[in-house]
């Protein structure tokens, strides 16, 4: 029997006789019930409740797994591959290779990001009108509806990334997006997604529909291609630069949205295949282009960006050293949701971890954890300066299951190693050096996280710690700063931000396995 027969089957019912093909899946310690039909993809049920797929769904890592408690998932090959026996034994299961079948019970691990919206207080010049400022995230997006007259938000909305079930970090969406059909399915869904995130704000507001006159998106350089609908193959292949890094500016309908006719939407421009429209919303947020002194952005999302300069001049650059802050190539790393070992001190000479979720059972560790549990293992001797763990069988315990490898301090020496390199290289091409540095703007999630004196324990910040400050979310407060600022005004600003290639550059090598290791000296300890 082929599968069109089997689907018609169970539409008439499993039995032929009239039976339901509705199947129920409940998902703990969720607390959710659902009905769904026969065959349908779990990948598609558990991403709608905040499940990520690193890998696009592929089957070629672990982080989607799901513990079947009731019901039955057969084994399949990849499973039998990448589970380890006592995974299989304990009913463990990748959700992306399963369909629904039967009636199910699934113990999931909820992904609850944290997802940062703004309400800081910005100068601006009121004018009539509605305005929506959008930050595309690679996960979340959020969006802002402000009235243009008093700078008040009206209303926010804040949902995952529907791209993500396609890849968690961008160059899994690169690899799916680079031929024309992956790329029109990732175009058509983020589109579709914020339109409806916009028409959600209209619904609870009618007089919005005719008042409605700007709508500002910004978003890495990949999140901007997807948008404006731009080829991704020059990102998927070094030196990842593009020729399409403008503004991009058009009405609501040359996007297929039946909305607001004579409202404008603008996407803002990119500096570098990895440097995009977000970092320069950073700068409009934090103002570094109308400052004297020398400011500092450091976004530690996907990638590190950096951004250092003043109103005469700036440089920015990105670097490879997100995975690593947000929990991925990390053995047992995870975002910041329940079970992540979120923060680690030192108590009576041992460690002591905080899980997010009170009474949760430890299951991972997240950027903030991992940054504070190798500085607190620094002081206690456990982690020499060379990243080396001196002590058998070469691990960092933390919790019971969860503990550190060696492979996992080298993957946090090369992430820091890369934003220290990146700052220190920004600041030679301005000619100055961190004493002429007066303020650094940590922006993200996690830089709201991220305890200051840890990051400077590991050497990640070598900046006095009275000059260091969470920013926010500088990408959405960015956006609403632009939709005060007409795209002239943008394009210069983005004109004089020159964009420094890494890579390329003659002293990056040898200054970034300088801060590979990690200080001894006493001024990084912990207060």
């Amino acid at each position: 029997m082929d599968i069109h027969s089997l689907r018609r089957r169970d539409h008439r019912g499993r039995t032929g006789q009239g039976v339901s093909s509705a199947i129920h899946i409940k998902l703990v310690p969720l607390g959710v019930d659902l009905h769904v039909n026969v065959h349908t993809p779990l990948h598609d049920i558990l991403f709608q409740h905040g499940v990520e797929f690193p890998c696009g769904g592929k089957g070629q890592c672990k982080g989607c797994r799901v513990r079947v408690m009731e019901g039955t998932l057969p084994m399949s090959d990849e499973e039998r591959r990448l589970l380890t026996d006592e995974e299989r034994r304990a009913g463990w299961r990748l959700s992306c290779r399963h369909t629904a079948q039967t009636d199910l019970t699934l113990h999931v691990a909820q992904w609850e990001s944290a997802i940062l919206a703004d309400d800081s207080h910005f100068t601006f010049v009121p004018r009539d009108g509605i305005g929506i400022a959008v930050d595309i995230g690679s996960t979340t997006l959020v969006a802002q509806m402000i009235e243009l007259r008093t700078g008040t938000v009206r209303a926010v909305n804040t949902a995952l990334n529907h791209q993500a079930r396609h890849g968690a970090d961008v160059m899994s969406r690169v690899g799916f997006g680079v031929n024309h059909a992956g790329r029109r399915i990732l175009v058509d869904m983020i589109r579709r997604q914020i339109l409806t995130m916009i028409e959600k704000f209209l619904e609870t507001s009618p007089a919005a529909r005719d008042e409605l006159t700007d709508i500002v998106l910004v978003g890495n350089t990949v999140m901007h291609h997807l948008f404006c609908d731009f080829d991704l193959e020059p990102l998927s292949r070094y030196p990842f630069s593009s020729p399409h890094l403008d503004s991009w500016e058009g009405t609501p309908a040359e996007l297929g949205w039946r909305i607001a006719p004579h409202a404008r939407v603008r996407v803002l421009p990119c500096f570098g295949g990895f440097v995009g429209s977000d970092i320069l919303a950073g700068v409009l947020a934090t103002r570094i282009h109308q400052s004297e002194k020398l400011i500092c952005l450091i976004d530690l999302g996907t990638n590190g960006e950096i951004v250092i300069g003043n109103q005469e001049r700036m440089r920015c650059c990105s670097t490879a050293a997100g995975p690593a802050f947000e929990g991925a190539r990390i053995k047992m790393g995870m975002r910041a949701a329940t079970g992540a070992i979120s923060r680690v001190r030192i108590q009576d000479g041992q460690l002591q971890a905080h899980i997010v979720g009170e009474g949760s059972a430890p299951r991972g560790i997240c950027g903030s954890g991992l940054v504070d549990a190798v500085a607190c293992a620094l002081d206690l001797g456990l982690v020499h300066s060379s990243g080396r763990i001196p002590q058998p069988p070469h691990k960092l315990p933390l919790i019971d299951p969860v503990h550190l490898t060696q492979t996992d301090i080298r993957e946090l020496q090369l992430a820091k190693g890369a934003i220290a390199a990146g700052v220190r290289i920004l600041l030679h091409e301005l000619g100055a050096s961190v004493d002429d540095v007066e303020r650094v703007h940590l922006a993200g999630a996690f830089g709201n996280y991220i305890s200051v004196a840890s990051a400077r324990r590991i050497g990640l910040l070598n900046i006095p710690a009275d000059r260091i400050h969470p920013a926010g979310n500088t990408a959405l407060l960015g956006a609403k700063v632009a939709l005060f600022t007409d795209k002239e005004s943008i394009d210069d600003l983005a004109r004089r931000i020159s964009h420094v290639g890494l890579s390329s550059h003659p002293q990056f090598q040898d200054i970034y396995v300088e801060e590979m290791t990690f200080p001894t000296s006493a001024v990084y300890q912990q207060s």
